[in-house]
């Protein structure tokens, strides 16, 4: 009978350091999860901040009169580093259903750069500006 309860004991202690080490495994998936959730917060407020320069800069050029520049080229700091927004713009070359070519709307495009962890990252935005001659 000895031999059987000094057998339940050591049982006992495999039965912990599985239970530990299975705990172990948990809370390094749980720190990894974590890491991961904090790396696409930053990421998407990154892109969050690059989508609202490019709708500011779109409001401006909106909202100004006359033709818009064929060609533009700035740099907005940003506390994830500066972002290079290019314009460009040019007639759309849009023509109605008589084959007649549409005057005063122009193509404008904006593109935002900036770097991500060495990695030059983009994004564009395209839309047309309506300014009667």
């Amino acid at each position: 009978m000895q031999r059987v309860k000094n057998y339940g004991r050591g049982f006992a202690l495999y039965e912990v350091l599985l239970g530990v080490t299975i705990f172990v495994i948990g809370v390094l998936a749980l720190g990894r999860a974590v890491g991961n959730v904090m790396n696409a917060s930053a990421l998407s407020a990154q892109e969050d901040r690059v989508r609202l320069i490019l709708s500011n800069r779109m409001a401006e050029i909106q909202a100004t009169p006359g033709m818009p520049d064929a060609t533009d080229e700035m740099e907005v700091p940003t506390n994830y580093g500066p972002v290079k927004l290019v314009q460009r713009s040019a007639p759309a070359g849009l023509k109605t259903e008589k084959d007649l070519e549409v005057s005063g709307i122009s193509l404008v495009t904006l593109t935002a750069a900036w770097s991500r962890g060495g990695v030059t990252q983009s994004r564009t935005l395209e839309f047309y500006v309506y300014r009667a001659g």
